[in-house]
C-alpha cells in the first residue's frame, strides 16, 4: 500500500505541475482557477469529506455491529460451522476431518459468510498454522493452503454488513440492495475459485521445500496492517476465541442437513434476482428482528451485548479516518489533477462494452491489491454528487468491495504467518476468482440496475 498511495499523490503532482506550466486560461472564462490551485482546493476538501463521512458511518456502524455481536453471542457462528462442516470434509480430502485445522478453516469461512471480517483474521491465521503442520514441504503452498485462502479471499457472503453501512452513511435510500447482488458474484467467485485450484494444483509443479524456513521463527503478523475493518490480532485473546467457538462445532450436521442448508442458499440466488427489488426494503428492518429473536430465543441479554457490539462499531468507525484521510486525499487528487482520466478513458472503451463503466474501473484495479484503499474508493465513488450510492455505478462498486477480499492482502498476512515463500498457484487463483467475482457483479447489477 506504500507504492500504491506514494504512486498515486506523485502522478496526481506530476500530470497537474504540467497542466498548470502549459496552461492558459479560457478565453472568455470569468476568473478562471489553474490547475495546480484546483488540486489544492481539492485537497483540503477531500480530507474534510473523509472525516465527514466517518462520522457519518459511526452511528450505522454501530448498529450492524452490536447486531452481530448479539448473534455471534446467540451462537450463529457455531451452527454456520457445522453446516459447512460436511462440504469442507469433502473439499479437503487431505486434512484429517478431526485435526485442528479443519475446525480453524471451518469457522474462518463460517466468520466471512457472516461478514464478521474482525472474526475471521485469527481463524484463518489459525488455520493456516495447523496447515502447515500437515505440510511436508515447508516454505512451500500446499494445496489445502492455497485451496483454503481461495476459498478465504471469494467466500460466499450473506450478509455485507460493512458495505451496507457505508451505503447508509451516503444517503442510500436502498443500502441493503446489494444483498443479492454481492450473494450472485460471490457464489461466483468462490465456484471458480474452487475449479481454478483443484485443476492447477494437477499442472502446477508440487511443493518443494524451501531451505532454512523449518528452522526459523515464525514471523509476527499484524493483519490490520491495510485493512480498516481489520483489527491487530492478540495472540491470546484468539486461543480464547478460537477454543470457545470450536466447542461444539467438531461435529457437523448430517450430510442431508448440509445438503438442505446448501440448496437453500443456491435457492437464494434466483429468489433475490428475480425479487430483488421488492425484497430489498424488508431486509434491513427483517435482519435487525432476526438477529435480535435468534439472540433472545437463546437467552442472550440482547441489550447489553448489543450495546457492548455498538460500543465496537464506535471504535471501528473512528479508526477508518486515517485511512479515509489518506486514500480519499490520494485519489481526490489523482481525479482533480486530469491524471485519473488519462489512465481510465483508454481502459474504458473496452471494459464498458461488457458493462464495466470507466467510474467503476479503479475499484476493479484496486481491490485485488489493498482493503483500505479500495475502501477509500468506493467511499469516494458514492460520495461523488455526480454518482451516488444508488446509480448503477454505485451498485457496482458497491457489490464489487463486498464480494472478493484483498488477494494481495491475504496471502502476504497469512503466507506470511507460516514463511511460505513459494506460493505456487495461489495468486493465479486468487485473480482468477477476482475476476470472476467482478464479472458475476456486473452481471448482477445490470440484470437488477442496469
Amino acid at each position: 500500500m506504500n507504492v500504491v498511495f506514494f504512486a498515486l499523490v506523485a502522478i496526481a503532482f506530476a500530470v497537474a505541475a504540467y497542466r498548470h506550466v502549459t496552461w492558459a486560461p479560457p478565453e472568455g472564462a470569468e476568473d478562471p482557477t489553474p490547475p495546480m490551485e484546483v488540486l489544492g482546493t481539492g485537497i483540503i476538501d477531500a480530507s474534510k469529506g473523509a472525516v465527514e463521512l466517518a462520522i457519518g458511518l459511526v452511528g450505522v456502524m454501530a448498529l450492524f455491529l452490536g447486531l452481530m455481536k448479539v448473534a455471534e453471542r446467540g451462537g450463529l457462528l457455531r451452527i454456520v460451522a457445522k453446516a459447512l462442516r460436511p462440504v469442507m470434509v469433502r473439499l479437503f480430502p487431505e486434512v484429517p476431518t478431526d485435526h485442528p485445522a479443519m475446525g480453524a478453516m471451518i469457522l474462518n469461512l463460517s466468520a466471512n459468510v457472516l461478514g464478521l471480517g474482525n472474526a475471521a483474521t485469527p481463524f484463518g491465521i489459525r488455520a493456516m498454522q495447523q496447515l502447515d503442520k500437515l505440510n511436508p514441504a515447508k516454505g512451500s503452498a500446499s494445496n489445502p493452503m492455497v485451496l483454503f485462502l481461495a476459498l478465504n479471499t471469494s467466500s460466499v457472503t450473506l450478509l455485507p454488513t460493512g458495505i451496507i453501512a457505508l451505503r447508509a452513511s451516503a444517503g442510500s435510500a436502498d443500502p441493503a440492495g446489494i444483498v443479492p447482488t454481492t450473494l450472485f458474484a460471490t457464489l461466483c467467485s468462490t465456484t471458480v475459485a474452487i475449479v481454478t485450484a483443484k485443476t492447477l494444483q494437477r499442472v502446477w509443479s508440487p511443493p518443494q521445500p524451501v531451505p532454512g524456513i523449518a528452522d526459523q521463527e515464525p514471523d509476527v503478523v499484524d493483519p490490520a496492517q491495510d485493512s480498516p475493518q481489520r483489527t491487530p490480532l492478540d495472540e491470546d485473546e484468539a486461543e480464547t476465541t478460537y477454543a470457545d467457538e470450536l466447542k461444539g462445532a467438531e461435529q457437523g450436521y448430517p450430510a442431508w442437513i448440509s445438503m438442505l442448508v446448501l440448496g437453500g442458499v443456491l435457492a437464494l440466488i434466483p429468489t433475490t434476482v428475480v425479487y430483488g427489488q421488492e425484497l430489498a426494503p424488508w431486509i434491513i428492518p427483517g435482519l435487525i428482528l432476526l438477529l435480535l429473536g435468534f439472540g433472545f430465543a437463546k437467552r442472550v441479554p440482547v441489550y447489553e451485548v448489543f450495546v457492548e457490539g455498538a460500543r465496537d462499531g464506535f471504535q471501528v468507525a473512528l479508526r477508518i479516518i486515517p485511512y479515509l484521510v489518506a486514500i480519499l486525499v490520494a485519489v481526490g487528487m489523482l481525479r482533480d489533477s486530469g491524471a485519473l482520466q488519462l489512465i481510465i478513458a483508454p481502459l474504458s472503451e473496452v471494459t464498458r462494452l461488457i458493462g464495466l463503466p470507466g467510474d467503476a474501473l479503479p475499484m476493479a484495479l484496486l481491490r485485488p491489491l489493498s482493503g483500505s484503499g479500495a475502501y477509500g474508493v468506493v467511499a469516494s465513488t458514492i460520495q461523488d454528487p455526480a454518482i451516488g450510492p444508488d446509480s448503477y455505478v454505485g451498485y457496482l462498486v458497491s457489490t464489487m468491495q463486498g464480494s472478493t477480499e484483498t488477494t494481495f492482502y491475504v496471502l502476504a498476512v497469512y503466507f506470511g504467518a507460516v514463511q511460505v515463500r513459494r506460493s505456487r498457484h495461489a495468486l493465479v487463483t486468487g485473480l482468477t476468482a477476482d475476476v470472476a467475482g467482478v464479472m458475476g457483479a456486473v452481471a448482477a447489477v445490470s440484470y437488477l440496475y442496469g
